[in-house]
């Protein structure tokens, strides 16, 4: 039934409570996983403007707590910027892919606006089922920022199962 599972991952709590999903989805239908983390290259996005790497959390933020918006700095260089996020990335889903042995994982970094480049992958690569985490955000900072997840539930042609952080909590 699934062959190919997606799991897009940003290192964040709702990535992690989804990876326990993952390994049982993966586990149960002998699938591959494939483990993504998209770096947003977009004008005003993450690469192109600058960020930063959240160390508490592993998760990419555009939003500095000291300085707030880097890419607002003159003295920051988008490209070396974008090389340091693609190397966290690596790090991120090589983490995210430590799984049982009897998992087959495969890992990608992909570049652009978060959801397009999932749903690229997800298209590209036949994913037979894309499981995400979620942020758990409501109200105005969902209105404000959006949803990456939300967004590839609408546009996405293969099922999506959604993961909140706190869901993994009661297991």
């Amino acid at each position: 039934m699934y062959d190919n599972i997606l799991f897009p991952t940003d290192g964040s709590a709702g990535s992690e409570a989804a990876a326990a999903h993952v390994s049982e989805l993966a586990s149960a239908f002998d699938a591959t996983v494939h483990v993504v983390h998209v770096v947003d290259t977009r004008e005003g996005g993450l690469g192109v403007s600058g960020a930063f790497v959240h160390e508490d959390s592993q998760a990419m933020s555009g939003v500095s707590p000291e300085t707030g918006y880097i890419g607002r700095h003159e003295d920051v260089d988008a490209d070396e910027v974008e090389a340091e996020l693609t190397a966290h990335a690596r790090e991120l889903v090589g983490a995210a892919a430590e799984s049982p042995d009897d998992i087959d994982m495969t890992t990608a970094v992909e570049m652009g606006a978060p959801h397009s480049a999932i749903l690229q992958y997800a298209d590209d690569h036949d994913a037979d089922l894309i499981v995400m985490g979620t942020h758990g955000r409501t109200g105005v900072e969902r209105y404000l920022l959006g949803s990456v997840t939300e967004k590839v539930v609408r546009l996405a042609d293969a099922p999506v199962v959604t993961i909140r952080a706190d869901e993994s909590d009661g297991e």
